[in-house]
């Protein structure tokens, strides 16, 4: 499946599924154990990445890749930067621009739309956490080139690492229809992909999280 095929199935489950979900998942609502790890899991990866930055982003362009309800990009404002939250659904960006902190709302630029797109200009550096897994090594490849690209430092990411249980999830996915047209991750290796974009940059390892249902792997690319 191309990026943009797979780009429309991530919006249609994000802007008509699984809107709700989300919300609840990335409020202080109580949910159940198995999302409360996935929660605890992506609070962990938002540290490990911001960890990766600057302390003081005052003067910085950051593009918030895949904002969703926009926790990170509110981070990476409460820094200094002048932050563009992108995301393919319209839904989770109506959330983020009413959570936001009014005391941050004019470094936040949240947008509803592709992350890849050339209008959104150029950036210091870019954060797409949990916003790539969707996409197999030719599309992962072209989604980072073009981020790359238009980023003066590094574009930092995360990928479904390729652990025994999550290959078999993955395999077990395949297995049936997608009647909520619910998009799949695809695992991979960092050291395939290190080795995928050699010809385009250099990927770092930055260690992965897990947490009961969440595991995700950082990684940084510079062009």
């Amino acid at each position: 499946m191309g990026y943009e095929a797979t780009l429309s199935r991530v919006e249609t489950y994000f802007d008509r599924t699984a809107t709700d979900v989300w919300a609840r998942l990335t409020s202080d609502a109580p949910v159940s154990r198995i999302r409360a790890t996935v929660r605890a899991g992506r609070a962990a990866m938002r540290v490990r990445l911001l960890a990766r930055l600057p302390a003081d982003l005052t003067g910085a362009r950051v593009l918030d890749a895949g904002c969703g309800a926009g926790p990170l990009s509110a981070e990476l404002a409460a820094r200094g930067a002048e932050v563009v939250g992108v995301d393919i659904s319209p839904a989770l960006i109506r959330i983020a621009e009413a959570r936001l902190d009014p005391a941050l709302a004019g470094r936040v630029h949240f947008r509803s739309g592709d992350m890849l797109d050339p209008a959104l200009g150029h950036f210091d550096h870019v954060v797409a956490m949990d916003s790539l897994i969707y996409y197999a090594e030719p599309e992962l490849r072209r989604a980072l080139e073009a981020l790359g690209a238009r980023t003066a430092g590094g574009v930092l990411f995360t990928v479904a690492p390729r652990t025994p249980l999550l290959m078999a999830m993955w395999r077990l996915g395949k297995a049936f229809p997608h009647a909520d047209r619910s998009p799949v991750m695809v695992p991979h290796a960092p050291a395939r992909l290190a080795a995928l974009m050699a010809g385009a940059g250099r990927v770092a390892d930055l260690g992965r999280e897990a947490r009961g249902f969440y595991i995700s792997h950082a990684m940084e690319f510079r062009a």
